[in-house]
């Protein structure tokens, strides 16, 4: 302190408002909830940062380019993760509709029996039984071009026991009661088995929930780190600026305002990332549903679709990976003000 208890770049009568202010104005702030107000700074100090004609959170420098490129790849991310979770999820329930929609009788060849006169009688019993659609036996050469992909073909297989099949085509509205069916099958067939294809069903079920599964964690993981990388940016920028927030403090301006500044900064910072990410995540989908259409008239593509599925999603899927989009914003907002809050607590 100088002599004659002068602050530097500030009057006596400065120096007496600044303490009057805190003798008489930090109770009733105390008792209003608010911040008391800091001591002025020096004149050359506010009027520095007074003549500074930009926005306290800029949205056009490096940091805050960076920052949103660091939001699109996240939300790219997350987006994707959760297109091909919806793409799963979407496949799975087609596959367990048209799993569910068969059923298929096996008869095993039995020693001096008829195998025509078996496959003819389990025939007939599955079409007297309410709610199958319709019966398709397989004739023996059917049977056999099925056990080419592993045995290979040009093979004789007369020899051979080679069980005999049958399809049936359920009725969805009206299923039928296959237990009793298998029931009279087991007494009447010697070596005949139905199959509802219960057992394959739960498992596709629970592979296709584990993979949603694992994909809604990795949404959830994408967007953990991108609050993350928000909070590092906002404390970084709060550190920048805080010259201008304490200035703002002996002004008058409450946290609330503070925080309500940097919020909508980061909010826009977190839209223009997210709609980065998820136009590039939605191309993407887009642009392997219609290579995936083009291959589909080959074998090759066939095979594959039969296998995996059409690598296509529906509307729902899109909005899912928009309202990713939206959420990384959303979530940029809320990290922002969260961090901001606890940064001006923290300041004395």
């Amino acid at each position: 302190m100088p002599k004659g208890g002068r602050v530097p770049g500030t009057t006596n009568h400065a120096q007496d408002d600044g303490q009057g202010e805190a003798q008489h104005g930090a109770p009733d702030e105390a008792r209003a909830g608010h911040r008391p107000r800091r001591p002025l700074p020096g004149r050359a100090v506010i009027a520095r940062l007074l003549a500074r004609q930009t926005p306290l959170v800029p949205v056009d420098s490096a940091a805050a380019r960076a920052l949103v490129a660091v939001i699109a790849i996240l939300t790219f991310l997350a987006a994707l993760c959760a297109g091909a979770a919806e793409l799963v999820a979407t496949n799975s329930a087609q596959w367990r509709a048209a799993v569910g929609a068969e059923a298929t009788i096996q008869i095993r060849p039995q020693p001096q029996a008829d195998m025509e006169e078996l496959v003819a009688q389990a025939a007939r019993m599955a079409r007297d039984t309410p709610g199958i659609l319709a019966v398709e036996p397989f004739s023996l050469g059917q049977s056999e071009r099925l056990l080419e992909p592993w045995l290979g073909s040009g093979l004789d297989l007369a020899e051979l026991p080679v069980p005999r099949l049958m399809e049936l085509r359920l009725d969805p509205q009206s299923p039928p009661d296959l237990a009793s069916l298998r029931t009279q099958l087991r007494e009447a067939v010697p070596g005949a088995s139905l199959d509802d294809h219960a057992q394959w069903l739960a498992r596709l079920s629970n592979m296709a929930q584990t993979i949603v599964g694992v994909g809604i964690a990795l949404v959830l993981l994408v967007l953990i780190a991108t609050g993350l990388a928000v909070a590092f940016a906002t404390r970084g920028a709060m550190a920048g600026n805080r010259d201008i927030i304490e200035v703002l403090h002996y002004v008058g301006a409450h946290d609330a305002y503070i925080a309500r500044e940097f919020r909508r900064r980061f909010l826009r910072l977190g839209l223009e990332g997210g709609a980065i990410g998820g136009v590039a995540a939605i191309t993407i989908f887009v642009a392997l549903g219609w290579i995936s259409a083009s291959w589909r008239a080959s074998p090759a593509g066939d095979q594959l679709e039969a296998l995996f599925g059409a690598f296509e999603i529906d509307a729902r899927g899109y909005l899912v990976m928009a309202g990713t989009a939206l959420v990384a914003a959303l979530v940029t907002a809320a990290m922002s003000d969260l961090s901001v809050r606890r940064f001006l607590q923290r300041m004395p």
